[in-house]
């Protein structure tokens, strides 16, 4: 085994959220006390002890209508990750392209994106200084799905466009290094329940609600990651499919996590996932 494929399996606690009593309706403010790093909520957490399988040389066994996820290697023009308005301006337009190439989809529009660079000991987790997040979820509903069709569309296109299949897609890539330090964990789709194993939690803004999933734990989850993601590998991580027959994944449980085999000196992880809206004729 080489240092760069990585162990078979690695073990880590993850964090999973524990809804309120029956009847009450789960919250968590977006904005983080800027001392604490907490964020007001009326839901517990518990960690659990599991399993996450390395997908190094076995990428090809995942895809997004089947697992949910899909590893790709892609290295991007636009590498500083910088400034906003370069992002949008230089990384949007390749992105559009390339999710356009792996999924056969009409029309991508990414809506927004979040860069993480995880600081040691940092608690202040506001919009500028995003940390890796760690905690089982889904980022969308069906509900709030069909929200961003709304929010982010004009408004005489929304009636054709939720005529026809649409997905919610996340495109995460590291940034400058490897990943090892807090990487990212997805759930096998196949070895979800997705209504008892989920449920709604409303996402307060200060202008607006969302509303994203909690997911219980359940020795059933297949757990999966790639060791040592690059830079010039991206994974697309299916939040949201309006194909719910059970014939493909419609989300994927997802977070980041402390893997105990880390390298000591492995550099903090930085990343950006882009957030897309993408539709098919």
């Amino acid at each position: 085994m080489s240092s760069t494929t990585g162990p078979a399996s690695t073990t880590a606690q993850f964090v999973y959220m524990v809804p309120p009593d029956e009847g009450v309706r789960p919250y968590q403010h977006i904005n983080a006390d800027p001392i604490t790093g907490d964020r007001k909520r009326n839901f517990g957490r518990e960690e659990k002890e599991v399993t996450i399988e390395n997908l190094r040389g076995k990428e090809d066994t995942v895809s997004l209508d089947t697992t949910g996820f899909q590893y790709y290697k892609h290295a991007s023009k636009h590498t500083a990750f910088l400034d906003d308005d370069e992002i949008r301006a230089e990384y949007y337009p390749e992105s559009v392209e390339l999710v356009k190439k792996l999924t056969g989809a009409s029309r991508v529009v990414f809506f927004d994106h979040t860069i993480r660079r995880r600081k040691p000991g940092q608690i202040d987790d506001s919009p500028q200084t995003r940390q890796p997040v760690a905690q089982v979820h889904v980022d969308q509903t069906i509900k709030s799905s069909i929200a961003r069709v709304h929010r982010h569309l004009p408004a005489d296109e929304v009636p054709g466009l939720l005529e026809k299949r649409f997905q919610i897609i996340n495109l995460w890539r590291p940034i400058e290094v490897p990943a090892l330090d807090w990487p990212l964990a997805l759930c096998d789709y196949r070895s979800v329940n997705p209504t008892q194993d989920t449920f709604p939690v409303a996402l307060i803004y200060p202008t607006h609600e969302g509303e994203t999933l909690g997911v219980r734990p359940k020795k059933d989850h297949r757990w999966k990651y790639l060791h040592g993601m690059t830079p010039d590998e991206v994974v697309l991580i299916k939040c949201f499919d309006s194909v719910q027959d059970g014939s493909v994944a419609v989300f994927t449980p997802h977070t980041g996590f402390q893997d105990p085999n880390a390298p000591a000196d492995a550099p903090p992880r930085q990343s950006i996932e882009l957030r897309a809206l993408v539709f098919y004729d």
